[in-house]
């Protein structure tokens, strides 16, 4: 990102810190790109005189929202993958419309995903790309943490090198880290070589996705099913498959325990033995949930209830286009507030910002406006504040006003 840093004090209706309640008549003063000051307008204008005032009026100040799992590579994809009738008949329907695509077509497809997420108000994206090779040739609108997704289902043998050139193409990148994509199509070898990076640089993070489906349960657990012929066919040695323990249970093997903290996605399949196992690493991995994808294939109930009891972080993201309408985290909100009515609106909209940021280690970074966080700040209409959450819930436009890296930008 190459932005221009500027100082001024925002006052707006409301701010909504994410870091205590609420402020009304609120005010956040911004130097370079970050926070220097928040609280009530008339304070912090006797003790910033002569800066730039932006009056937002009757709006919401708020931390810009954090997509905490993304795939932009197929942003192109919207609309192209019928509802499938097995998760297998959609990877083979993913796999046939990536053989009509070329280098160019992702970078297309990158790109427009960034416009589209800065649109509906987010600032910061956790992006797997199957591609880290392009990342040198899209400049990121956005706060951007690429991981570098990796699948060695046919060659497991090149597990090292996949990695290693993997990390030759992350490692310019500001933030970045790696995502074997699930136990199903990454071997235990390129787990280990990921941790073992990730171990050496403390700033590289990890993720997988794990327990997505009912099928991968049943791969695993019963050595059958739509998920199982498939992967058969591509050649992948089943001998852990068959009455040889859940999904969890095998990211459990393949990661030694969680020596390492993971960004785990999914977990819409869990048995009561899982959650056993699970009792004791809530300050090891935390959860990324996709409420539209997930309504889109049709999973089991998400177990918010549970994990949350259990101590887990779990927040929001939405996926890729090739399983979702968009790319909008007030979207996923409303569809998990409509799975979930108990969930208070302030505690939603933590789990795009708050949570989130917590997720990616910039827990007092981002996610919340607070003296020394990053001034990424986006505004949306409010009438009244005393009902503040349930608006910005409801709120359904693009964001006409976002601030990003203590930059005012411009939205196409």
């Amino acid at each position: 990102m190459s932005l221009q840093l500027i100082e001024m004090i925002l006052r707006a209706r409301a701010v909504v810190t994410m870091d205590g309640p609420p402020i009304e008549n609120g005010a956040v003063a911004v130097s370079g790109n970050r926070i220097d000051e928040v609280g009530k307008f008339p304070e912090i204008a006797a003790r910033n005189p002569g800066e730039e005032l932006v009056d937002l009026g009757e709006q919401a100040l708020l931390p810009g929202l954090i997509n905490a799992h993304c795939h932009l590579d197929y942003t192109c994809l919207r609309g192209k993958i019928p509802r499938p009738r097995s998760f297998a008949d959609w990877i083979r329907a993913i796999n046939a419309a990536k053989a009509n695509l070329v280098p160019e077509d992702y970078i297309a497809s990158i790109n427009g995903g960034f416009s589209e997420a800065k649109r509906f108000g987010t600032t910061t994206i956790a992006n797997l790309t199957a591609f880290p090779d392009l990342i040198s040739q899209v400049e990121s609108p956005i706060r951007t943490w690429w991981f570098g997704e990796l699948i060695d289902v046919r060659t497991p043998e090149r597990a090292d090198e996949m990695v290693d050139l993997a990390v030759e193409c992350l490692k310019g990148s500001e933030n970045w880290g790696l995502a074997p994509h699930a136990p199903f199509t990454a071997s235990v070898d390129l787990y280990r070589r990921c941790e073992e990076i990730a171990g050496a640089k403390k700033s590289v993070l990890l993720t997988t996705h794990l327990a997505e489906s009912v099928e991968e349960m049943s791969m695993f657990r019963n050595g059958s099913g739509p998920l199982y012929e498939f992967i058969e066919q591509m050649g992948r040695d089943l001998s852990d498959c068959n009455r040889h323990g859940t999904p969890l249970e095998k990211f459990v093997g393949a990661t030694g325990r969680h020596p390492l903290p993971w960004i785990v996605v999914h977990l819409n399949e869990l048995t009561e033995s899982d959650f056993d196992l699970m009792a004791g690493l809530a300050t090891k991995f935390s959860i990324v949930h996709c409420p539209r994808s997930h309504q889109y294939f049709g999973h089991s109930p998400f177990q918010f209830e549970k994990l949350c009891s259990l101590g887990f972080n779990v927040c929001l993201g939405t996926d890729s286009l090739a399983s979702n309408d968009n790319l909008s985290l007030f979207a996923e909100m409303r569809q998990f507030q409509k799975n979930f009515p108990a969930v208070s609106p302030e505690n939603i909209l933590s789990m795009v910002t708050a949570n989130s940021g917590g997720v990616l280690r910039r827990k007092n970074g981002l996610g919340k406006i607070r003296p020394d966080a990053y001034a990424d700040l986006i505004a949306v209409p409010c009438a009244r504040p005393t009902s503040v959450f349930e608006e910005i819930l409801a709120f359904d436009k693009r964001v006409n006003w976002l601030m990003l890296n203590g930059a005012v930008q411009k939205i196409a």
